[in-house]
């Protein structure tokens, strides 16, 4: 479950949301605790700055993570950092607290210090050039030909105007974006194997903390890009992502996990799918 905050500062929620189930704060606020008690150990949150002092957002989200990881051994498994950014029918004038490049990259360095085992997510409301900034403080995972309308993907496919409810900076389609991650070091990864295989909640956290999930986040990573690239890549994105899991695979620490990595990527490119630890 992902759900965004908008602002921890009561105050400017009430007067952002002036209708609507959603302008109860305190019942809006509670809900991670309900899913976690319903059920839902994986929970992502999130606020977006801009709307609020963002050195109080930053504490007020840290609060709630410890809050979360108190209560059910298992706090924010993401957060996400959107920046508040133009949109028809307002002006960022009206709004005090936006927050300059330098701040942003701030405010992601601290949370990745607070919560180094904590996926951290940006969206294309940023540029390519601050997205790349943003990768190297802190940023996994990160969004590519988005679309910020309703339907918006249908109509992209039939071609018709976009009326988006705010405006994407990074326009680049999802092959450009994962070529320069691997041009820049990157793995691209499409894993969702912890859901499929019940690495959640508090089973989930104790391996991201102790850094025990690297052991199946990369052979994951390595077969699922395998897959992607041998789906929809041309030849020459093939060719460099295959370069790259080669490259990767020595990384994979255990022999045996290592091998039957090796073993599977083979399989993919010879049209098998759906390998995962």
């Amino acid at each position: 479950e992902i759900l965004f905050q908008e602002t921890y500062h009561q105050p400017t929620y009430e007067q952002v949301h002036r209708a609507g189930p959603k302008r109860n704060f305190d019942y809006h606020l509670t809900a991670f605790d309900r899913a976690h008690e319903a059920g839902i150990g994986d929970v992502g949150g999130g606020v977006l700055f801009g709307l609020a002092d963002p050195r109080f957002e930053v504490l007020a989200l840290m609060i709630h993570n410890e809050h979360l990881d108190e209560c059910f051994h298992s706090g924010f498994h993401t957060i996400s950092v959107p920046r508040l950014c133009a949109a028809s029918g307002m002006s960022l004038a009206d709004f005090p607290h936006l927050v300059d490049d330098a701040t942003f990259e701030r405010v992601v360095a601290i949370i990745r210090l607070a919560v180094p085992f904590t996926g951290m997510i940006l969206s294309t409301r940023e540029s390519h050039e601050m997205r790349g900034k943003l990768l190297k403080l802190g940023i996994s995972q990160i969004s590519a030909g988005s679309s910020t309308e309703v339907g918006g993907y249908a109509k992209r496919a039939r071609n018709e105007a976009a009326n988006p409810q705010f405006y994407v900076n990074d326009k680049r389609d999802a092959l450009d974006i994962l070529s320069e991650l691997m041009d820049d070091g990157y793995i691209p990864s499409f894993c969702t194997a912890c859901y499929r295989s019940g690495r959640t909640g508090d089973r989930f956290m104790s391996l991201a903390k102790s850094g025990q999930i690297k052991n199946v986040c990369l052979p994951n990573a390595l077969m699922t890009l395998t897959e992607y690239a041998t789906d929809y890549g041309g030849e020459a994105f093939r060719a460099k992502a295959f370069a790259a899991i080669g490259q990767n695979l020595p990384g994979i620490a255990n022999e045996r996990m290592r091998a039957k990595a090796a073993e599977n990527i083979e399989q993919i490119k010879r049209g098998a799918h759906d390998f995962y630890v």
